[in-house]
């Protein structure tokens, strides 16, 4: 019997060290057992230890990029990464929506692992207002979910009104990544993600060391990512 792989097109920047950005996300479509294609935003000069330079891919050769994936191979799922600029979201956006394609996920990168600034300040509101609303999911870490919600998030106990007011009025799901919590804001040996579909919120509580690896740059991602691949193989967002 022939053997059918969900096609899973990535959109993110490059990572030469292979933890994070393209690299790491085919490899992860590629375990779970998807078929994963790619669309480079920007070439990214970084290791384990930060970012040394950023060279964007021209918007217009973005789009190409996207456009010739689809036309030809198709999706049954677009993963969002890195856009660093306004007029890249804008693009991106306008040119999914020329496709059928319901699951789109959003990883809304804002900032690296190093402090490293990936977004530009202006583009923020562009990606709130104008990105999110457009995807079925979002997959937050702490950081880039004080950055969407323009304050501090002090601990555990405040992830799930958290994960409410990043589905901006349920328009949107939301995975929220606790990995970058302290160990003294979460509980020991555990990590929280917040799920919200609908009106339906679920905690998952990974006990263990599961999720407080330290895997370098885009580590605590690639837990995201495998959920990602698992919803584009036909699973519901709460498998």
């Amino acid at each position: 019997m022939k053997k059918h792989y969900k096609r899973v097109l990535t959109i993110a920047g490059s990572d030469p060290s292979g933890g994070a950005g393209i690299q790491a996300d085919l490899k992860t479509f590629s375990a779970c057992g998807c078929y994963g294609m790619s669309a480079i935003v920007a070439v990214v000069d970084e290791n384990t230890v930060g970012v040394t330079g950023v060279h964007p891919v021209p918007v217009d050769f973005v789009t190409g990029q996207i456009r010739s994936v689809l036309d030809d191979i198709g999706a049954d799922a677009v993963k969002i990464g890195m856009l660093h600029s306004s007029e890249l979201i804008r693009a991106v956006r306008e040119t999914l929506a020329a496709y059928d394609i319901r699951n789109i996920v959003l990883d809304p990168v804002m900032v690296a692992t190093s402090g490293d600034r990936l977004l530009q300040e202006e583009a923020i509101a562009t990606l709130q207002e104008e990105l999110v609303p457009f995807v079925r999911v979002i997959t937050p870490n702490i950081p880039e979910a004080e950055i969407l919600l323009g304050r501090k998030i002090a601990g555990q106990e405040e992830l799930p009104q958290v994960a409410r007011e990043l589905s901006f009025g349920r328009k949107v799901s939301v995975l929220l990544k606790a990995g970058h919590l302290h160990d003294t804001q979460i509980a020991v040996g555990a990590d929280y993600i917040v799920n919200l579909l609908g009106f339906l919120l679920s905690c998952f509580l990974l006990r263990g060391n599961t999720g407080r690896i330290r895997l370098g740059r885009g580590g605590v991602s690639h837990l995201s990512r495998g959920g990602r691949s698992r919803c584009f193989a036909g699973y519901r967002l709460l498998d």
